[in-house]
């Protein structure tokens, strides 16, 4: 019987699983097949506090890991669960044909970006496509190139934004005629000089993966169907996230888009299961609240678990 397990590895459930065993809980962390999660795609990550010439997102996630469980954190590195039951403790999670048993679970799984779905996105992944203009719009590659933005929502109005800070021009590249991010995000993006719109269109290609770099890419218009090509120094891709909760639907409340619903903190709707990080996070998903949170899942789940022996 654990005390605690916590499911994923990025910052959430690395930070819950310092603070968990600080407070001599042994949790027990289960990586899943991504140990690291969205931050090992990230070749520099430059605004996470503490490290002012920034740091690499696997080597930040390998640290946390080793502090983690200097205290004490046990881990099991490329184990998926598979099936959960949470309708009464002590709770119970399935990898493959083994079953684990424990007081409490600190959910933290994460999300996954959306993707255009095109060989040379994941060949060019980290060599100038990205999925976080926060991240990555800094870095040197990008300063005063032109750069393309995929998508019309308010995440991708933002990322176009925050881009003109850097980049020379930045092309803003959507499927339809006009924006279907909010009005006043969409007039702010329209009204800045160095974006500019390219409508009914999508990106069939990125170039240019002989290079190992990106040269530009290949556009569709969806009306005419007529192709073209847009030289860039960077792709950047803002068409959503999923969070990755799949595995917990019927068990937990969640809400139309799949994030987890908390209550109380990080409290989920079953009483002793608790939720951090991107799969509860809509609006920031960046690295540091994720990590925030996860402190705080850590804390409430002491908080329960002292409870219970009380």
């Amino acid at each position: 019987m654990e005390k605690v397990i916590i499911v994923g590895s990025g910052c959430a459930g690395w930070t819950a699983a310092l603070y968990t065993a600080r407070a001599d809980l042994g949790p027990l962390l289960l990586t899943g097949e991504h140990p690291g999660g969205l931050l090992t795609t990230t070749s520099i990550v430059e605004n996470y506090p503490g490290f002012p010439d920034g740091i690499d997102g696997t080597d930040l996630m390998m640290r946390m890991q080793k502090q983690a469980e200097r205290f004490g954190a046990q881990t099991r590195y490329g184990v998926t669960v598979t099936r959960v039951d949470f309708s009464r403790p002590p709770f119970r999670l399935w990898l493959d044909e083994e079953i684990l048993e424990t007081k409490s679970v600190i959910i933290a799984t994460g999300a996954s970006h959306r993707r255009l779905g095109i060989k040379n996105e994941e060949l060019l992944e980290r060599k100038g496509v990205t999925f976080c203009a926060t991240c990555d719009g800094a870095l040197p590659i990008f300063r005063n190139k032109e750069v393309v933005v995929v998508g019309g929502g308010d995440s991708a109005c933002e990322e176009a934004m925050y881009l003109t800070r850097f980049a020379s021009k930045v092309y803003l590249v959507h499927r339809r005629d006009q924006l279907r991010a909010s009005k006043i995000m969409a007039d702010r993006a329209l009204a800045n000089p160095k974006i500019q719109p390219v409508w009914d269109s999508v990106v069939t290609d990125v170039y240019d993966a002989s290079k190992d770099m990106v040269t530009g890419v290949q556009l569709k218009n969806v009306k005419t169907s007529k192709a073209s090509d847009l030289s860039c120094a960077g792709v950047f891709v803002a068409i959503g996230h999923e969070p990755s909760t799949a595995l917990f639907r019927g068990q937990i409340d969640m809400d139309d888009h799949g994030y987890i619903v908390c209550r109380k903190g990080t409290a989920t709707s079953v009483t002793g299961v608790f939720a951090a990080g991107d799969c509860v996070d809509r609006v920031y998903r960046q690295a540091v609240t994720a990590a925030g949170s996860g402190c705080a899942a850590a804390i409430d789940v002491e908080r329960y678990l002292a409870g219970q022996r009380g």
